[in-house]
C-alpha cells in the first residue's frame, strides 16, 4: 500500500447503476488530479445500468482500484431475501439483468479495505455486515469502535448514507458533526480521528441532484468533498425505458 501514500484517492459510493453520474464523477476526479480510485459499495440497485456500471468497476479493479461490497450487492445476489423493502424493489430485476460472471464477481468483493491511515467500508466499521447508517454522532462513534484495534487509522470513510458529512472525534465516543462545504480542502486535526461520509454518486438525497464524491489526498492528509453536475434527465429516462418504478426516475430529478 506504500504506493497510495503519494496519491489523491477518489472515493465513490452508492453508484446505484447510474452510469451517467458515475462517468461524470470519474471525469471530474481525473481533472482534479486523482490517481487512485476506491468504490465503497452499492454499485447496483435502483438504476437502469447495472451491467455497464459493474463492467466499469471490474475494469477499474483490474487497473488497481479498490472495490468493496455494499448491501445492494447482497440484495442483487439473493433477491429472494429482499422482501418488500424499498431497496428490494429492483433486486430481482438487477439479479436477472447481470450475468453469472458479474454476480460471481460481486460475491467476491470484501466488506472493508485499508489504505495507509484510512479504513474504507460501505456502512460501519463496527459490524459492517449489519448495514447500519451513520446518521449522527452516536452512530459515528459506534462505527469508529470497529477500528480501535488499529492505532494507525486516522480516517474512516463510508457511504450508505446518501448525504455528505464529516465527524471529528473529540473524546472517547464523543464526536462533532460538520456539514462540509463543497470544494473546500479540509485538513486532518492532529491527534483526532475523522469519519467522512462520502455521499452518493448515483442517488443523492439532500435536495441537490448533483452527484457526490470525495478526494482524499494521502500525502497532505486533506479531504475535499465534491458535487458534480450530470445529465440526470438522461439517467431518469433510462430508468423509465427499463420499466422500473417511476419514483426512481423522479427522485433523481429532485435529488431526493
Amino acid at each position: 500500500m506504500a504506493f497510495y501514500l503519494e496519491v489523491k484517492l477518489a472515493l465513490f459510493s452508492d453508484l446505484h447503476a447510474n452510469l451517467h453520474a458515475f462517468n461524470a464523477c470519474l471525469a471530474h476526479a481525473r481533472e482534479q488530479g486523482a490517481s487512485a480510485i476506491a468504490v465503497l459499495g452499492d454499485l447496483v440497485g435502483y438504476g437502469a445500468n447495472p451491467v455497464e456500471v459493474v463492467d466499469q468497476c471490474i475494469a477499474l479493479q483490474d487497473q488497481g482500484a479498490i472495490v468493496i461490497r455494499g448491501n445492494h450487492e447482497s440484495l442483487a445476489l439473493r433477491p429472494i431475501t429482499a422482501g418488500k423493502t424499498m431497496g428490494g424493489l429492483t433486486a430481482q430485476w438487477t439479479h436477472d439483468t447481470l450475468s453469472v460472471a458479474q454476480r460471481q464477481w460481486l460475491s467476491s468483493l470484501k466488506l472493508e479495505a485499508k489504505v495507509g491511515p484510512a479504513w474504507l467500508v460501505h456502512a460501519t466499521a463496527q459490524e459492517p455486515a449489519s448495514w447500519q447508517y451513520v446518521t449522527d454522532t452516536k452512530k459515528a462513534a459506534f462505527s469508529l469502535r470497529g477500528v480501535n484495534h488499529d492505532r494507525s487509522i486516522r480516517w474512516l470513510f463510508c457511504g450508505h448514507v446518501h448525504e455528505q458529512a464529516l465527524y471529528v472525534e473529540i473524546g472517547r465516543d464523543k464526536l462533532i458533526h460538520y456539514r462540509p462545504l463543497v470544494g473546500e480542502s479540509i485538513p486532518a486535526i492532529a491527534g483526532r480521528r475523522h469519519l467522512a461520509v462520502v455521499g452518493s454518486v448515483g442517488q443523492p438525497r439532500d435536495g441537490d441532484p448533483r452527484a457526490c464524491y470525495l478526494i482524499f489526498d494521502l500525502s497532505e492528509e486533506t479531504i475535499c468533498f465534491h458535487r458534480v453536475a450530470y445529465d440526470y434527465f438522461a439517467a431518469a429516462k433510462a430508468i423509465r425505458d427499463a420499466g422500473l418504478p417511476e419514483w426512481l426516475a423522479t427522485r433523481l430529478e429532485l435529488g431526493q
